[in-house]
């Protein structure tokens, strides 16, 4: 058994104040009140509906935790001081390391809410070895798990193509957010033509590659890991062979 790695990529925010939960409620993907029975996935979007940022919220005494990509804390503190006015809240950085392990759930952990294949998470101010990032990526590509920065691109994500819903990051029974009108419509009134895939490569490819079917634009390789991948496809050019790069995929 370990005690965990440190996830260097990842940051904690805190978020204090009497209206931290109605203030939340109104902003994210997901239902804040969930987080009395454990941690909850949720995205924050634009009011287009496209994707700004993404984290799992937990429940800290009278505070809620933010587990957030590192280089997009700070982002997401202005982002929701815009939205404050004078609500009765506070966002700091916590000052709490993330730490995921893949063994039994320890004391004080709690199995990742996106996929319990991901292992257990808990946030701590004490040191612990690096994680082999490598090796979290391959485990993203197996369960299709899309990251921040990689899969999930600001302002160019819709949530529901990126697989929010598989992932338990988004509620259709929740009252009003920013963005709820595009998403419930892309769920009610439209059917997926576009979204990420898991991808088999033979030969070479760089994530980024554009994605093609006969030449056709068909999408584009997002991580890679070993003989599989990440790929945001059209799904009508996704039924046989394409290519990327110097290989040859097929959606599986």
């Amino acid at each position: 058994m370990t005690n965990g790695f440190h996830n260097a990529d990842r940051t904690v925010m805190r978020v204090s104040g009497a209206a931290r939960v109605t203030f939340l409620e109104g902003l994210v993907s997901n239902s804040v009140e969930r987080i009395k029975d454990g941690p909850v996935y949720a995205a924050m979007l634009s009011p287009q509906g496209k994707y700004l940022f993404d984290f799992i919220m937990s429940q800290d005494g009278e505070t809620i935790l933010l587990d957030v990509k590192a280089d997009r804390a700070q982002p997401l503190a202005m982002r929701l001081s815009m939205y404050r006015l004078r609500a009765d809240v506070q966002i700091e950085d916590a000052r709490l390391n993330v730490i995921q392990g893949f063994d039994t759930t320890p004391n004080g952990a709690f199995r990742d809410p996106r996929n319990p294949a991901l292992g257990w998470r808990m946030y701590s101010a004490d040191a612990r070895p690096p994680m082999d990032v490598s090796a979290w990526n391959a485990l993203r590509v197996e369960h299709k798990i899309p990251d921040t920065g990689s899969e999930l691109l600001e302002n160019g994500t819709y949530i529901l193509e990126a697989g929010f819903e598989a992932l338990n990051g988004v509620d259709f029974r929740k009252g009003c957010y920013v963005g709820q009108e595009v998403t419930a419509r892309m769920k009610h009134k439209t059917e997926l033509k576009k979204g990420l895939a898991r991808v088999s490569l033979s030969g070479d490819a760089d994530a980024g590659a554009p994605i093609t079917t006969d030449g056709k634009p068909a999408g584009t390789l997002f991580t890679v890991s070993g003989n599989q991948a990440l790929a945001y496809l059209r799904f009508d050019r996704a039924k046989g062979d394409m290519q990327a790069g110097n290989a040859t995929l097929r959606r599986i």
